[in-house]
């Protein structure tokens, strides 16, 4: 088993905060010790209070999807014989209200493109089952209907 860790932060500074036109941007910082800006989606809370130069949750939570649909893809390809040179994914997700009436991710639709070097190349219908594999073996995907958890900290 293992515990992956990422610390988020945010800060008032001076600003303003009971007008509601606070900045929502903040930090992520991984157990790796990369830190990524992060903010609000400009579709949900306007600019300036949003940073459009910030990833924000429904990206991330989009992009680790594809993230690791890529990399089972490329350890199942490779244990197979295949040889990818590359691979880009245009995931898109939708907001939308789920079977309870919440704003939720509704649904995630991976696009990859995948190009092969070498002589051996798969034909459509082992396209199709290697990312059928690398789809049932991706724990983020396996995670989506996972609990969710909040134990605030208290500093008494």
């Amino acid at each position: 088993m293992s515990t992956y860790i990422a610390t988020t932060t945010w800060d008032r500074d001076s600003q303003d905060f009971t007008d509601n036109r606070y900045s929502r941007a903040h930090t992520w910082t991984f157990d790796g010790g990369v830190t990524v800006p992060a903010s609000s989606s400009p579709h949900i809370v306007p600019l300036p209070m949003s940073a459009e130069n910030a990833v924000d949750p429904e990206e991330a939570f989009i992009a680790s999807l594809s993230s690791c649909h890529l990399l089972w893809f490329l350890h199942v390809a490779r244990s197979q014989g295949y040889i990818v040179d590359h691979y880009v994914d245009e995931t898109r997700g939708v907001l939308g209200k789920n079977a309870d009436g919440k704003l939720a991710i509704i649904s995630v639709e991976l696009r990859p493109r995948v190009t092969f070097g070498g002589e051996h190349q798969p034909d459509r219908s082992t396209l199709d089952a290697l990312h059928h594999t690398a789809h049932e073996q991706c724990f983020i995907a396996n995670s989506v209907r996972s609990e969710v958890i909040c134990s605030p900290v208290y500093d008494d």
